[in-house]
């Protein structure tokens, strides 16, 4: 099978390509490769490669800069997603398409199912939203699914920024407010793979570990579960002190309700999903062992 990974460098498309290269040959396209941004590059790839199954990680990502760049976030969340599903619908193709918990309006304290009414607060939940609304709109064989508060050993993210201060600062503030499920880049990988060999129902589906932690929380057990490896910081986790957004300004506003409903997700395959901290602690493994290779 010819499969198409678009966003290979990122942390979720880093993942897909080692995961689902047991069921074909993936084609990978670097950005020197493939401008994304290029309506007409991308529909030749489409047609020279003719891939049957897409996984589309790319995405634009910045969410503070999605709110002065709104065109490029557009481009990236809404108009590529509806290209690739528009040839999807027309070739008979299966999409694989990541979104977020950025399309909720991140009130109340209750887990969002996929059928709460959507309200993003930003430029960037607005783009994913409509990148969303463009798939299932065209018919197209698809999946979407929505994650929150992505990471992993590799890449840009909140984990490995947490081990980076944690060697230098005695103490941090880190905001308690916002909830949520932090997601490890190779649990979505992984669960996408169940869900397409499955061939469960296409739709939306909520995709992330069981439980809900702040990011402060986040922060104390990722330092909590590095001291247990035996691995050197400067700060405890208990000087992980809490802030409340409002004293954080940003140019995007961020949901403080995170929290997914993964029913339906756990109906369909017919499992359970793993609990957040188990896959912290799979996911400093991870890292810490690609430390000592490097």
């Amino acid at each position: 099978m010819k499969i198409l990974l678009l966003g290979q460098t990122g942390q979720v498309g880093f993942e897909l390509k080692r995961t689902f290269a047991p069921l074909g040959t993936i084609t990978a396209p670097t950005r020197d490769q493939l401008d994304l941004l290029n309506k007409e590059a991308v529909q030749r790839y489409l047609d020279k490669h003719q891939p049957a199954l897409i996984l589309n990680a790319a995405a634009y990502t910045a969410v503070d800069k999605a709110e002065s760049e709104p065109m490029l976030a557009t481009r990236l969340n809404t108009k590529l997603p509806a290209q690739l599903a528009e040839y999807t619908a027309q070739v008979g193709a299966t999409l694989l398409h990541y979104s977020s918990d950025y399309v909720y309006p991140g009130q109340g304290d209750k887990p969002f199912t996929e059928q709460t009414t959507t309200g993003p607060l930003s430029a960037y939940g607005k783009t994913k939203l409509e990148g969303d609304q463009a798939i299932t709109a065209s018919g197209c064989n698809h999946y979407i699914f929505r994650t929150s508060w992505v990471y992993s050993a590799r890449g840009h993210n909140f984990m490995k920024t947490m081990l980076r201060l944690g060697k230098d600062k005695k103490e941090l503030k880190v905001v308690s407010d916002q909830i949520g499920a932090p997601t490890p880049a190779r649990l979505i990988a992984q669960v996408s793979l169940l869900a397409y060999t499955h061939n469960i129902e296409q739709g939306v589906y909520h995709l992330a570990p069981r439980g809900e932690t702040s990011w402060q929380g986040f922060a104390r057990s990722i330092f909590r579960h590095t001291i247990n490896m035996g691995q050197e910081l400067t700060i405890a986790p208990e000087a992980v002190n809490s802030i409340p957004t409002k004293d954080y300004p940003t140019p995007a506003r961020r949901p403080l309700n995170s929290r997914l409903s993964l029913q339906k997700l756990e109906q369909a395959l017919s499992t359970q999903l793993p609990d957040w901290e188990d896959q912290l602690f799979q996911t400093l493994e991870e890292y810490f062992e690609y430390q000592e290779q490097s």
